[in-house]
């Protein structure tokens, strides 16, 4: 067991509260007095090795449930407001790691002044009138719900809980769901679902409740059709369910929140169309095969990616995935993690990573195992989808789907055969994006790494961009 302290209050009550219980109800069936037991939810007091034992067997959580892979996160956002030209100065690694971890606040709130920072050099750029306006996105309330659900882990027991019995209820089956779900929602909400060939350009789907009548394209396929009218069911009987859930800090704005809502609402259809217990049986009987999956469920690759980056149950726990989606140009449009994987928002990703490789091999799934530059080591499968098309005249878009977990995990993998897992050489290099990564003999790079002085010689033609002159 680590002997690192574990202050892990805010998982440890949000835990409780999905199981139902009072702080009363938990100490006692811990075995604590009340007011231990309180002071641990309230930081107080660290989660010790039996405690931790202790609520695995009670709550059937796993104890890496409480590891703090939330300072990873940080630690990548206070380096890259560290890293910004406006800064001036060199942090060490070291350094941001002993701010994350006994001055956390602080680091928040240094992250939180870069973000508004950069917010107003965006606008006053934009002000300005023509020109290059720099490199980085004023902040969006996208950003802020893509960090809601990593600190859920991308998981939300309530949600699952109840797609699960609705499913069962429904009787639910692959390549009829569309026609079950039409059913339900005439019987129980009398709306009625029109498939439009005339809908409004790019609505995929259309509530109108003054008609009670939900309008579909008709360029959805039918695995489309049913996730949509699952989320219409999200919307329509767990509002309020979902409204509860999309609180907390981050979502501070009526913006914010109504994405987190709609969020919640595609996380509850992807749980309807998968029931949890049967998909994590399936996942594991087939070794985690995206398309054998999507073939048994009715549904797509990217929606499959996106259940099994879901599948964080108390003990029914399958591999903890972190789940991407980018375009052609690297940026990122889906993130969602149950693992402590995290790359920057700032500076751009980093170009040796799988994911862009899946561009120049449509419809292959490729894998790679990747080293960050702590030595951590994950596993990597991509591959391109494609969206739209359908005529002549029909939109398209094409986006590269990643899925990634930690190396331990590879085994369980059917697409991990054959690759050699355990040789450090067949590992990729990658880092958290250029602006941040402090590799040095990167052969890729766009930017300086962090860290170090540019050793700029006229004498010299290196084969690395950006050389730095070596610390002392």
């Amino acid at each position: 067991m680590d002997k690192t302290k574990i202050y892990a209050h805010a998982r440890l009550r949000r835990l409780r509260r999905d199981h139902g219980l009072s702080q009363v109800e938990l100490a006692r069936r811990l075995d604590l007095s009340t007011s231990y037991y309180n002071q641990i939810e309230n930081n107080q007091r660290p989660l010790t090795a039996n405690v931790l034992v202790r609520i695995a067997e009670v709550l059937g959580t796993d104890p890496a449930y409480f590891a703090d892979t939330g300072t990873v996160h940080l630690s990548t956002d206070v380096r890259a407001a560290l890293a910004d030209e406006a800064a001036g100065e060199d942090v060490d690694t070291e350094e941001i790691a002993e701010i994350v971890r006994d001055h956390p606040a602080i680091a928040r709130a240094l992250v939180a002044v870069h973000r508004r920072y950069r917010d107003a050099a965006e606008q006053a750029a934009a002000l300005a009138g023509p020109g290059e306006t720099g490199e980085y996105s004023a902040s969006e309330p996208h950003d802020d719900v893509r960090d809601f659900f990593y600190e859920h882990h991308n998981y939300f027991d309530v949600l699952d809980t109840v797609a699960e019995r609705t499913a069962d209820r429904l009787g639910l089956a692959p390549g009829r769901s569309a026609a079950a779900l039409t059913a339900h929602l005439a019987d129980l909400h009398g709306v009625q679902v029109v498939v439009s060939q005339t809908a409004t350009a790019g609505d995929s789907r259309r509530y109108d409740p003054e008609r009670g009548t939900v309008f579909l394209s008709a360029r959805l396929s039918e695995a489309q059709r049913a996730f949509q009218l699952a989320t219409q069911v999200a919307f329509l009987e767990h509002g309020s369910a979902l409204s509860a859930l999309a609180t907390g800090p981050g979502l501070d704005t009526p913006t914010t929140r109504a994405l987190a809502r709609i969020g919640l609402a595609n996380y509850f259809a992807g749980a309807l169309l998968m029931p949890y217990a049967r998909f994590h049986a399936a996942a594991e009987e087939l070794a985690y095969d995206i398309e054998l999956l999507g073939n048994r469920f009715g549904t797509g690759f990217e929606t499959v990616c996106h259940r099994l980056s879901t599948l964080q149950r108390p003990g029914l726990r399958g591999v903890p995935f972190s789940f991407l989606r980018v375009d052609r140009a690297g940026n990122i449009s889906k993130r969602q993690s149950a693992t402590d994987f995290h790359f920057s928002r700032l500076g751009g990703t980093c170009p040796l990573w799988t994911v862009y490789e899946a561009f120049a091999a449509p419809g292959r799934i490729l894998t790679q195992v990747a080293e960050m530059p702590d030595g951590k080591r994950y596993f990597w499968l991509a591959r391109t989808i494609h969206r739209g098309g359908r005529g002549h005249r029909a939109p398209r878009s094409t986006f590269a789907i990643a899925l990634g977990c930690e190396l331990r995990h590879a085994a369980r993998l059917v697409y991990s055969e054959g690759v050699a897992l355990e040789d450090p050489r067949a590992a990729t290099p990658i880092g958290l994006g250029c602006r941040i990564c402090e590799r040095r003999d990167c052969a890729q790079r766009a930017r300086p790494p962090a860290g170090g002085r540019l050793s700029v010689d006229e004498r010299r033609h290196t084969g690395t961009p950006y050389p730095i002159v070596a610390p002392r």
